[in-house]
């Protein structure tokens, strides 16, 4: 038999949509013994092993990340491509039967994410590299998606910081001209969340990518940037194989899109 007082806390952690391990249900104090038997009373459902849901009913995306995102000590968010569906600027996440959910984090994610039933795959992107943790945690730059009343948001970057999430993956998983196409459609960024961004970022090929494509898509916003203060380091980056280099940013681009705009 469970306990009533316990049975209305598990109520209150799980609710409807969200999952957690066995063993974050302990750390927010329920006991052992009660969670066993919750589990063995199949009043705990096995979404898959060590992670459990309180009601029947299929775990959305959201959800996984929104249970991760309040489970983790380390600041998780939702980024890249991802993030600018979310925040309307493509339709990424709706043309496959199977989304890809883009996660940031210094740390890896846990094996059970890619185990639970759900119409998703996640995909871990390291910050190492990227953003310094202030970055990770500054909630100028990140926004909350809203994708279930009563439950909490998930956390996603701001449309400034995903497009430079994205250029992370190029060429090897975002194409040139895919990276193009989205900058196209960005001509209402925050001049002012940019040039912050650009000084925090440690990716040398990312911040000369963002620029070399802001310019070359002659967006308005990149009049108030200031590319002397973005630490772009020194000699080439080759980023297009078999492309020229960009003798102002000091990136091979694929050759048709150097000769389309040249900026040298």
């Amino acid at each position: 038999m469970l306990n009533k007082e316990a049975r209305e806390r598990l109520k209150q952690l799980l609710p409807v949509s969200m999952l957690a391990t066995k063993q974050w249900l302990i750390d927010q104090g329920l006991n052992l013994h009660f969670v066993d038997n919750a589990i063995r009373s199949r009043t705990l459902l096995p979404l898959t092993s060590g992670v459990y849901a309180l009601y029947e009913k299929s775990v959305r995306w959201p959800g996984v990340v929104a249970s991760l995102q309040r489970m983790s000590e380390q600041p998780i968010h939702v980024g890249g491509l991802t993030a600018l569906d979310l925040a309307g600027f493509t339709h990424f996440l709706s043309t496959s039967s199977e989304v890809r959910v883009h996660i940031f984090s210094e740390s890896p994610l846990p094996g059970w994410i890619n185990r639970i039933p759900v119409a998703a795959h996640f995909e871990r992107h390291s910050t190492a590299r990227l953003w310094p943790e202030s970055v990770m945690r500054n909630l100028g730059f990140l926004r909350e998606y809203n994708w279930q009343d009563g439950l909490p948001p998930v956390t996603y970057s701001c449309p400034e910081k995903a497009l430079l999430e994205v250029l992370t993956e190029v060429p090897s998983a975002v194409s040139f001209e895919h990276a193009d196409a989205l900058m196209q459609g960005l001509s209402n960024l925050s001049p002012r969340k940019i040039d912050a961004l650009l000084r925090a970022c440690g990716n040398i090929k990312v911040k000369r990518l963002f620029l070399w494509l802001a310019e070359r898509n002659g967006h308005a916003w990149f009049k108030g940037l200031e590319p002397d203060a973005y630490d772009l380091g020194s000699g080439k980056r080759v980023i297009a194989q078999r492309g020229r280099l960009h003798p102002k940013w000091a990136i091979t681009v694929p050759r048709e899109m150097h000769d389309e705009n040249e900026h040298g």
